[in-house]
């Protein structure tokens, strides 16, 4: 038993609230446990000049750590980003790239935004599983303006993490749980069953290829739990 109740293999209580703002096409706050990270997509109709040429389209993310989200106050990132900060909008945004297919989209740019408001852990999957939504609203939004058609969307994508500690493997750590971790791993992958990002890490211990296939296992079955969540909050459909 975990230190708030759960079973080793037990997601934290997770929550997709759709259209949590008006203005952008897509808006999502994902609440899992304490973490709450705020997510949008946003479309402009133009791409980066070294695609012009292509014809395809776009997408891109970024990700903020708001200055109230931990007990102690983060400075915001005005100009310049920290190494972790760009690690992490750069797995957001390969991640998600890899939901499209960009050359159906004309040559236009989507926009995924995810800001941490509240972290305990977890606050990167989160963003990837709580992006993934918003990103369905602004595919449909975009295909209600003529942008492109219905054939954009490939998969769903989701996140989560798994940890060892104290010998044993916990499926999505909160932040208590993830300082104690020996080893760190946070995975992405397809509704298909297809792995997008595996990063192990031993923090403070080594691991095996079968702990690693355990930690994969246990992974998979968090993000199907997770799949299942973004249908329900998309209605049973993504795009429409």
């Amino acid at each position: 038993m975990r230190h708030d109740g759960r079973q080793p293999d037990e997601l934290r209580p997770t929550e997709i609230i759709r259209h949590f703002t008006s203005a952008a096409p897509g808006s999502v706050l994902i609440r899992c446990g304490g973490t709450h990270v705020f997510c949008t997509a946003s479309i402009e109709e133009d791409v980066p000049s070294w695609r012009e040429s292509s014809g395809f389209g776009w997408l891109t993310a970024e990700y903020e750590m708001l200055p109230g989200s931990t007990q102690q106050r983060r400075k915001r990132s005005r100009l310049r980003i920290d190494g972790r900060t760009q690690e992490i909008q750069r797995l957001i945004g390969r991640s998600l790239r890899l939901a499209v297919d960009m050359t159906r989209m004309g040559p236009n740019t989507i926009f995924l935004d995810c800001d941490v408001l509240q972290a305990d852990g977890g606050t990167r999957t989160a963003a990837i599983t709580g992006a993934y939504v918003a990103l369905c609203d602004a595919l449909r939004d975009g295909r209600h303006r003529q942008l492109w058609g219905d054939d954009v969307l490939t998969t769903a994508v989701a996140a989560v993490s798994v940890g060892q500690v104290r010998d044993t493997l916990l499926l999505d750590l909160d932040y208590e749980e993830d300082a104690e971790a020996t080893v760190d791993c946070n995975l992405v992958a397809t509704e298909h069953g297809e792995w997008i990002e595996v990063q192990a890490t031993g923090e403070g211990a080594t691991y095996t290829d079968e702990r690693l296939v355990e930690m994969m296992r246990l992974g998979r079955r968090g993000i199907e739990r997770l799949l299942a969540l973004q249908r329900v909050a998309l209605g049973g459909q993504p795009e429409t």
